[in-house]
């Protein structure tokens, strides 16, 4: 069964398959870029996880809600 739309929605119907081809040409791009990164297999250049930031020297939960007074920083 295919839906028959009057002459005058003819320019809305284009620009509709106009976006959707778009969507589709996205979707295929953000598949080729997750597959081309699991395959490729490359180090990492930045850690996550800095050692030197503040939140890796609170205990994990933190003993309080929330803090009095901020908690002192010191270079090691």
């Amino acid at each position: 069964r295919y839906s028959d739309y009057p002459d005058a929605y003819t320019s809305w119907n284009i620009i509709s398959s106009i976006g959707s081809t778009i969507s589709f040409i996205g979707v295929l791009f953000l598949i080729y870029i997750i597959w081309e990164s699991m395959i490729s297999q490359r180090l990492v250049i930045f850690s996550n996880q800095m050692s030197t930031s503040i939140e890796w020297f609170q205990n994990y939960p933190p003993a309080e809600h929330s803090y009095s007074e901020l908690p002192m920083l010191s270079n090691f």
